[in-house]
């Protein structure tokens, strides 16, 4: 493998890895979960589903976020 892939393949190694650190990919999953567990359902903006993410921890910080 060139130097140059290896150096994209790390990158987008440690973009993942840090996106999944910080939860910035949270809005993805759940869209995902969404759409395969309630097809019919509308799906949230992004701006919805982090309202609706700050509401239910604020109910329960320990319960953290499920969508179900």
């Amino acid at each position: 493998m060139r130097p140059s892939a290896l150096l994209r393949r790390a990158i987008r190694g440690v973009r993942w890895y840090v996106r999944e650190l910080t939860d910035e990919s949270a809005y993805e999953r759940y869209v995902a979960h969404v759409r395969r567990t309630h097809p019919d359902a509308a799906v949230p903006s992004r701006r919805e589903f982090e309202r609706m993410r700050t509401d239910r921890q604020e109910e329960d910080p320990r319960q953290g976020f499920r969508c179900c």
